[in-house]
């Protein structure tokens, strides 16, 4: 697969609805969006025997030790404590090789599964860390994808939402703090992941390309075209950084505060 058949998928997949919306295809495409030209078969064979397990276990374990059990005991999907800042651990076939990954990404795996089980669990957008909420017949638990697919008490979520800076009358509320997300938006959270890590050691052209793809995943959101903007300003691609922003006004309307930024962008190409 070749980049602009990258972007293809995930134009295809932006344009349409959350309702079966193709996870499993969008994390490879973006994978490959990054890296061309590679084989995704680890990917796909992994999410083929998490699903199979999965399913095999439902039928007499409960939806979240089901799922646990599978991806961290059964295929040895877990955290990456001792080499956190690889940059594969934010790549899907990477992950599936190494079978070591953040939770933003190892999340993608416990989603595919779960639906594919006929289980009933979505991503937890939680400040700092992604987690997975199940549905079970005792009501919605947290699963912690980076830690074994741990349970996550009531009283550790309220614990990591004060570390993660929320006040207290916020961080004792468990329907926000549990509240899912779609399968779009768990995905995107890895290339806001992704985004960061690459400004961090000033990796313009890799910040661009996360940005692109938040963009066509959800091409009603001006905000990823801003950061493609500031991207391609970094690496003196004005042109670039004009075009985006016209995206961005296009999306959101003509907002003061992109036509500062455009005019400052002109400034610099005169």
């Amino acid at each position: 697969m070749t980049r602009d058949e990258a972007e293809t998928i995930l134009t295809q997949a932006g344009s349409a609805g959350d309702e079966g919306f193709p996870l499993l295809d969008c994390a490879i495409a973006c994978a490959i969006h990054d890296y061309p030209f590679r084989d995704p078969e680890a990917v796909r064979l992994l999410a083929d025997q998490a699903a199979q397990r999965v399913r095999e276990r439902a039928a007499h374990e409960s939806p979240d030790d089901a799922l646990a059990e599978t991806m961290a005991a059964d295929l040895r999907l877990n955290g990456d404590l001792l080499s956190y800042d690889h940059p594969g651990n934010t790549d899907i076939i990477d992950v599936a090789e190494r079978r070591r990954g953040l939770s933003a990404a190892l999340v993608i795996f416990y989603l595919d599964a779960a639906r594919r089980a006929g289980l009933k669990a979505a991503a937890v957008d939680f400040p700092g860390h992604v987690l997975l909420r199940v549905e079970t017949p005792d009501g919605p638990v947290a699963l912690d994808p980076f830690s074994q697919g741990r349970l996550v008490l009531p009283s550790e979520l309220t614990r990591r939402a004060l570390l993660a800076g929320l006040t207290p009358h916020v961080a004792d509320r468990l329907d926000p703090l549990m509240a899912p997300v779609s399968d779009r938006q768990a995905l995107i959270r890895l290339q806001n992941v992704l985004f960061a890590r690459a400004l961090v050691v000033e990796d313009y052209e890799g910040a661009e390309r996360s940005a692109l793809r938040r963009a066509l995943l959800a091409p009603e959101d001006h905000r990823p075209w801003l950061d493609v903007a500031a991207a391609r300003e970094k690496q003196g691609a004005l042109t670039g950084a004009l075009q985006a922003l016209s995206r961005a006004r296009a999306v959101d309307g003509p907002a003061d505060a992109h036509r500062a930024s455009m005019d400052r962008v002109r400034m610099r190409l005169n």
